[in-house]
């Protein structure tokens, strides 16, 4: 059983704190850990928010970097209902589309998205399909297959 006696913290979540200005024995005597002379050594010290001793700080070196490609990201090539209401086909894929040049070359998946209506009953093979657009494609006779 357990009592409030045997209760006692974590291992290693309880640290004792720095004391300072002790002795030299204790390795935080004379200057306390603050190093000699200067800003940091005198009481009050405020050094602005991101200032790093006269090196150029990281918010400015940062921008500089112009950001980073995501070598996994897929080129997605969107399609309205509507576009797909004006193709003469019975099947619509990622690769009639390019074929036929109205997607890009360059992309990598299929996402039909629910603008516009349709009438025609077509079978669209799409990566992503808009609950909508499946509702629209689904009520006019057509099929959604996800690939």
């Amino acid at each position: 059983m357990i009592t409030l006696e045997d209760l006692k913290p974590a291992e290693g979540s309880v640290k004792k704190s720095k004391r300072v200005g002790r002795g030299r024995s204790s390795g935080h005597g004379k200057t306390s850990c603050r190093g000699h002379n200067g800003e940091g050594q005198r009481s009050g010290r405020t050094a602005k928010r991101g200032f790093e001793g006269g090196q150029m700080p990281a918010f400015r070196r940062l921008p500089k970097l112009k950001g980073f490609n995501n070598i996994h990201a897929l080129n997605a090539a969107a399609l309205n209902v509507s576009a797909l209401e004006k193709l003469n086909v019975e099947v619509v894929d990622l690769a009639y589309l390019k074929e036929n040049k109205i997607v890009h070359s360059s992309a990598d998946v299929l996402r039909i998205l629910g603008n516009g209506e349709i009438s025609k009953a077509i079978t669209v093979k799409a990566a992503y399909v808009t609950e909508s657009a499946k509702a629209k494609i689904e009520k006019a006779g057509g099929k959604v297959e996800l690939v």
